[in-house]
């Protein structure tokens, strides 16, 4: 349907407005020259550059490090700049949503990670089997003992360290990869056991829990970002780098900030990498939920799709390299560049802005 063009991801009928902004005089590490650029607040900003064209040192290196110190979130010393000016102190907190696993342990999965579980295992335990039994919420859990199998530890598997190969992973003989005692698996909620939640979708366990706002609410976010193939108990060693990006972004979604006074500023390293034109569709429209609560984004793509949709656009350029890359072409919105941009972006930009 997108390529024949019966469905497509639309411009925006207007753009934002902004007064606050911050801005970055003489940025000159590695290839950048580079001598005053402006971030509005409040907006969705794209950074459209080349390939060598310094996007990582000017927002990696420079601004998330800059403003990281001022915020008390970061230690590390940025590149080279003249000074930070502008309204950088309404910014109170500074999020780089990376591609990096959700959780250095395989016990890490999505559920756990958007504060979903907890409120699980806590309807679990209220099952009147659970409480004649006497179980608590931790009995529900794979990373304690008491309900978890004693002969995997909760992994669900065994490993057999092979001296001159891989290490293999076997079904626990056990449990037989249901990570809990059988008598833990006896309780359930709609004839589903703890150990069937973590093995459906995002997609099913909203429609499992469709009656249990607490846990529907956390699930949604996973939803809304793409991800509801992706199983509720998956370990986030088999996620991408991508599906971890989009559950980092559920679990600001789900965090309901709008009741939060503290602007938040995210950072996003090409987040479409890999994704299907529905699934951008889906994550643009949570990356402009963080904006619509009051949050600025600022987003590193090359997606013209997604680049349309922008507020603001700065643009690297012309080519990569030290020679001809790391200046400023242009800053300002997609109808601006249109008319007034240089270099590949605009030029291709118009392709998709009438």
């Amino acid at each position: 349907e997108y390529l024949f063009g019966s469905e497509k991801i639309a411009v925006p009928a207007q753009r934002r407005k902004w007064k606050d902004s911050i801005t970055i005089i003489c940025a000159r590490d590695n290839n950048l020259k580079i001598l005053k650029v402006q971030f509005p607040s409040g907006v969705l900003t794209f950074v459209s550059v080349l390939r060598g064209s310094c996007k990582s040192t000017l927002i990696k290196k420079i601004l998330y490090p800059a403003l990281g110190r001022l915020t008390g979130n970061i230690g590390d010393t940025p590149g080279k700049y003249d000074q930070l000016v502008g309204d950088f102190n309404i910014i109170k907190q500074i999020e780089f949503v990376d591609q990096n696993p959700i959780g250095k342990s395989s016990r890490s999965n999505p559920i756990s990670y958007v504060k979903a579980y907890d409120v699980i295992r806590n309807l679990y335990a209220d099952q009147p089997l659970a409480k004649q039994r006497g179980y608590k919420p931790s009995h529900f859990s794979f990373n304690v003992e008491g309900g978890r199998c004693d002969t995997c530890e909760g992994e669900g598997e065994i490993k057999v360290e092979m001296q001159f190969m891989a290490d293999i992973f076997l079904e626990c003989e056990s449990c037989h990869g249901k990570r809990f005692k059988q008598e833990v698996l006896e309780v359930e909620h709609k004839g589903k056991s703890i150990a069937d939640v973590l093995d459906m979708t995002v997609e099913e366990g909203l429609e499992f829990f469709k009656d249990k706002k607490p846990v529907y609410d956390r699930i949604l976010p996973l939803f809304d970002v793409g991800l509801g193939y992706v199983k509720l108990g998956q370990s986030s060693n088999s996620l991408s780098g991508g599906e971890a990006q989009r559950v980092k972004l559920a679990s600001f979604l789900g965090k309901n900030s709008s009741d939060n006074s503290d602007h938040i500023l995210f950072i996003f390293d090409e987040p479409t990498t890999g994704l299907h034109f529905h699934d951008i569709s889906k994550l643009l429209k949570a990356i402009n939920a963080l904006v619509d609560e009051g949050h600025s984004v600022i987003v590193i793509e090359h997606n013209l799709e997604v680049i349309k949709c922008a507020d603001w656009i700065i643009d690297l350029g012309p080519e990569g390299g030290e020679k001809n890359g790391g200046h400023l072409l242009f800053e300002g919105t997609p109808e601006e560049m249109v008319k007034k941009g240089k270099g590949y972006t605009a030029e291709f930009l118009k392709t998709k802005i009438s």
